[in-house]
């Protein structure tokens, strides 16, 4: 599962290394009401869905160079409990 931030969004993926596919995405710009956390904890809950829709339970989280601090911690939280396991 990797995650990007950009100055307005913030976006989640998972990727399979194997063939250069993502399986499935989330990220904030349906979302537009809500302080930047709230909007972070969204990402991680929908894309725990995803992947439990898609029958994924395990990942590898990349923080894609971003401290694991604020928003991405919490996007890995909200998907940890979502059911994903990494």
């Amino acid at each position: 599962m990797a995650v990007f931030k950009s100055n307005q969004y913030l976006y989640a993926q998972i990727i399979d290394d194997d063939k250069g596919h993502t399986l499935v995405a989330a990220d904030t710009r349906s979302v537009k009401t809500g302080k930047p956390i709230d909007k972070a904890k969204h990402v991680g809950v929908e894309i725990a869905k995803k992947a439990k829709a898609a029958k994924i339970t395990k990942v590898v989280f990349d923080r894609g160079g971003y401290m694991y601090a604020g928003k991405v911690k919490v996007v890995a939280d909200a998907a940890r409990e979502g059911g994903l396991e990494f």
